[in-house]
C-alpha cells in the first residue's frame, strides 16, 4: 500500500482520486448496446449475453423448476444464515415506516403527504466471481415492505447458463416476481426499454461494475429512475492505537477482495499503527482465496498519516467514503462530525462485513464520492411522496387574494381567474 505522511490539503484531491475509468472510456459501448436492445429486444440481449458471458440459451426467464432445484441445493446452514439476515433487515427497514404528515396551514386549507410504493422495480444482482445473494435481501426485502407490486431481478448466468443457487433461493424467499438470466449493460437496457421477456421497470437498483454504473446513468435519460451511481466498492478506516491492527487489516482486505478496482484507505494519527496494519495485511493476504484480486485493489489503496483528529475528519469528509469505520479513542468526535459517508461502523467489534450481511442496515451505498449528495438505499428509496390538499370555502377566502396577486404579478391571468371565479361564486368581491 502507498504510505503518505501529513499530506497538504492542496494534494488531497489527487491523493484521494478513485481508480476508475472516465465515463468517456465506456459510454460509447453502453450507448451502442442500449440502442440495439431498444430496437431488437431479446435478440440483442441474447447476442450480448453470448459475447460477454459466453452463454447461449433461448429462455431468459428462470423457471419454477430451476428455482426448486436451486432451493434444494443450498446448504441448510446457509439457508439459516440468510433467514437470520432477512429477519434483521426486515426489522430495520420496517422501523423506517412513517405516518401520514398532515397540517392545516391556515383555516380551511388542509395539506398532507402520503407515501406510495413504486409499482415496478428492477434489481441488478452481480454474479461472476462473487455472486451477491446478500444484495437480493438488501433490495427485495425493503421493496416488499414498501409494497412494490412487481420486482424484476436480473443477474448474469454462469458458463452453464445458470444463476447461483443462493441468489435464486434469496430471490424466492423475498418475493421476487420475475428472475432473468441477464447481466451487464444488456440487463439494464432490457429493464429500461422492456423486451419480449424482460419487463420494463420504473426504477433500477443494485451495484455493478463501471459498465453497469454508466448503463444505469444512461437509463435515466429514458425515464427510468435509479437508486444511485453505485460503482466499485470502497472503504475508509480511521483508527489509532486503541484499535486492533489485525481487525483493521481484515476490514481493509474485506473490501479489497471485492474487485481489482476497489479502493481501501486507512487514515491514522499513529505511525506505529500504520506500520502494524501494513504488516498484518501481508500476513492475512497470503491466506485469501481471492489474493490476486485483493492485491490489485491494495495497489490502488493508501495508508495516510495525519497529525490530529481534526485534520483526519476534514480529509474523510472530502473523500466521502461508501463505508466508514471509526475505531479511535475519540469515536464521538468522528460520529458527530462526519458529513459525507454512506454507512458508518463504530468500534473494534463492528466489522464492515456485518453491514454487508446481517446487522440489518442496507449495503447498497453511494460510491465514488457520491456520499456527498446521495443516501444509501432505504425504505423510502422504494416509495414516492405524494402531496394532497383540500380547501374549503373558508380556506379559499383566506388564501385567494394572495394567489390572485401573485398570479397577476407573474403575468399568468388564467391562474388568477381560477381563484377569482370561485371567490365570485362565494360572492366575495375584491
Amino acid at each position: 500500500m502507498n504510505k503518505i505522511y501529513e499530506p497538504k490539503p492542496s494534494s488531497w484531491s489527487a491523493i484521494l482520486e478513485r481508480p476508475t475509468k472516465t465515463v468517456d472510456d465506456i459510454e460509447l459501448t453502453v450507448k451502442e448496446i442500449f440502442k440495439e436492445v431498444q430496437k431488437k429486444g431479446n435478440e440483442a440481449v441474447a447476442k450480448y449475453t453470448s459475447i460477454f458471458d459466453g452463454v447461449n440459451f433461448e429462455n431468459l426467464e428462470v423457471s419454477k423448476h430451476e428455482i426448486e432445484t436451486a432451493v434444494a441445493a443450498v446448504p441448510a446452514e446457509l439457508k439459516e444464515a440468510i433467514q437470520l439476515a432477512k429477519s434483521n433487515i426486515e426489522k430495520f427497514h420496517s422501523a423506517q415506516k412513517t405516518a401520514k404528515v398532515e397540517v392545516e396551514t391556515v383555516e380551511g386549507v388542509r395539506c398532507w403527504q402520503e407515501k406510495r410504493p413504486i409499482q415496478k422495480i428492477g434489481l441488478y444482482i452481480p454474479g461472476g466471481t462473487a455472486p451477491l445473494f446478500s444484495t437480493v435481501l438488501m433490495l427485495a426485502v425493503p421493496a416488499n415492505i414498501a409494497g412494490c407490486k412487481e420486482i424484476v431481478l436480473c443477474s448474469p448466468p454462469d458458463k452453464n447458463g445458470n444463476i447461483n443457487p443462493a441468489i435464486l433461493y434469496a430471490a424466492n424467499l423475498c418475493g421476487v416476481t420475475t428472475i432473468l438470466k441477464v447481466g451487464g449493460i444488456q440487463a439494464i437496457a432490457g429493464m429500461t426499454f422492456g423486451t419480449e421477456t424482460i419487463p420494463k421497470v420504473y426504477k433500477i437498483f443494485g451495484p455493478g461494475n463501471q459498465f453497469v454504473t454508466v448503463a444505469k446513468q444512461l437509463a435515466t435519460q429514458f425515464g427510468v429512475a435509479i437508486d444511485m451511481p453505485a460503482g466499485p466498492s470502497e472503504l475508509l478506516v480511521v483508527a489509532d492505537d486503541t484499535s486492533v491492527p489485525a481487525f483493521v487489516a481484515s476490514d481493509l482486505l474485506s473490501q479489497a477482495e471485492h474487485g481489482t478496482d476497489s479502493q481501501v484507505i486507512l487514515v491514522s494519527t499513529s505511525k506505529k499503527l500504520i506500520d502494524a496494519v501494513e504488516e498484518e495485511i501481508q500476513i492475512q493476504l497470503e491466506q485469501l482465496p481471492r489474493k490476486e484480486i485483493a492485491e490489485k485493489a491494495i495497489a490502488n489503496s493508501k495508508l495516510i498519516y495525519v497529525e490530529n483528529d481534526a485534520i483526519a475528519l476534514e480529509l474523510i469528509n472530502e473523500y466521502g467514503p461508501e463505508h466508514f469505520i471509526v475505531c479511535t479513542a475519540n469515536d464521538d468526535f468522528y460520529i458527530d462530525g462526519i458529513e459525507n459517508a454512506g454507512s458508518v461502523f463504530i468500534g473494534n467489534y463492528t466489522p464492515e462485513s456485518a453491514g454487508d450481511y446481517a446487522s440489518g442496515t442496507n449495503h447498497t451505498l453511494p460510491t465514488n464520492g457520491y456520499a456527498k449528495n446521495y443516501s444509501g438505499v432505504n425504505l423510502d428509496s422504494f416509495t414516492k411522496s405524494m402531496t394532497f390538499q383540500k380547501i374549503s370555502e373558508i380556506g379559499i377566502q383566506n388564501i385567494g387574494k394572495a394567489i390572485e396577486v401573485m398570479a397577476e404579478a407573474e403575468g399568468l391571468q388564467a391562474h388568477k381567474n381560477a381563484v377569482t371565479l370561485r371567490l365570485k361564486d362565494l360572492k366575495i368581491e375584491n
